[in-house]
């Protein structure tokens, strides 16, 4: 832009220029045709002489110079024109080009808002999602608890708490109560009436051992029974000494289900500080309906 304007203050400043030589050789060309004039008026012979060659000269040097200059003339209004022609192409592509440059900014500003604003929503979901999985964790966690503490079931419990002493023989079964408790995990087993309940649905091991002695001996049998139903039988005798057996068995239990351990008629155990005779019990795992029925 500096160059083009410089270029047309030189065509303006070389315009003036010719303008003023054009101006000077008018003046110079009337004030000699004064001097002719009074020559003439002075010396009518020579001076026409003179007048006559310098009509000539001026015209051999309007002849010359006139031309040329009106030619230089058209040749710089042409430049100058297809300069302004060209500045202003130049200014409307710069333009257009700079508009799409802004447009195209403005659009990436836009698309650059909204994929914040998308990252944003985005990262709002994700903390939600995040805090609802830790809530859903957090209440699986106390669940899974409350499901292992409700799977804590155990006991294990001796025939008599102190001394030493004959139970039986009895005239009917009695149900033998086990006082002497060991250990009682969820408090499912009772040892005033000797019966275990169960709380959960489950596989659960018992077993329970028996101890006789005298001479002569009688007979020491004893049976593990699940709402009143006998299921194994523990027996042993002889005619002196001690005798002791054991059983043991894996039951199905539904909630409420009760097992204890019966005394036969007729029988007699004995125990003391050793522990002969025990009962115990605990759940191996918890079922499900369709487990159940599966089996």
């Amino acid at each position: 832009m500096k160059g083009l304007l410089c270029t047309l203050l030189l065509l303006e400043t070389f315009v003036f220029v010719v303008q003023q030589q054009i101006d000077g050789g008018l003046a110079e060309n009337e004030i000699h045709q004064q001097h002719s004039t009074e020559d003439r008026r002075q010396n009518p012979a020579q001076t026409d002489r003179r007048r006559d060659e310098a009509s000539a000269d001026s015209q051999q040097y309007c002849h010359l110079s006139f031309p040329d200059i009106h030619a230089a003339l058209r040749e710089l209004t042409a430049t100058v024109t297809e300069q302004k022609a060209n500045i202003r192409a130049l200014e409307t592509r710069l333009k257009e080009e700079l508009n799409k440059k802004t447009d195209a900014l403005e659009t990436r500003l836009r698309n650059s808002e909204k994929t914040a604003e998308q990252q944003t929503v985005i990262l709002e979901e994700l903390n939600k999602k995040t805090d609802e999985m830790s809530n859903l964790t957090e209440s699986q966690v106390e669940e899974l608890r409350k499901e292992n503490r409700d799977r804590e079931i155990a006991f294990s419990a001796a025939l008599m708490e102190s001394g030493s002493g004959d139970i039986g023989p009895f005239t009917t079964e009695i149900t033998v109560t086990y006082r002497n408790v060991f250990t009682n995990i969820g408090n499912a087993y009772n040892p005033i009436t000797g019966i275990f309940t169960a709380p959960l649905k489950g596989a659960y091991m018992f077993s329970f051992s028996i101890y006789g002695h005298g001479s002569p001996s009688t007979p020491s049998t004893a049976s593990i029974v699940k709402n009143g139903e006998k299921l194994v039988v523990a027996h042993a005798h002889q005619n002196q000494g001690a005798v002791n057996s054991s059983k043991g068995v894996v039951l199905i239990l539904e909630v409420g289900d009760v097992v204890y351990v019966r005394l036969w008629s007729g029988r007699r155990i004995y125990d003391d500080q050793n522990k002969h005779n025990t009962f115990s019990g605990y759940l191996l795992f918890p079922l499900r309906e369709q487990e159940l029925c599966r089996m």
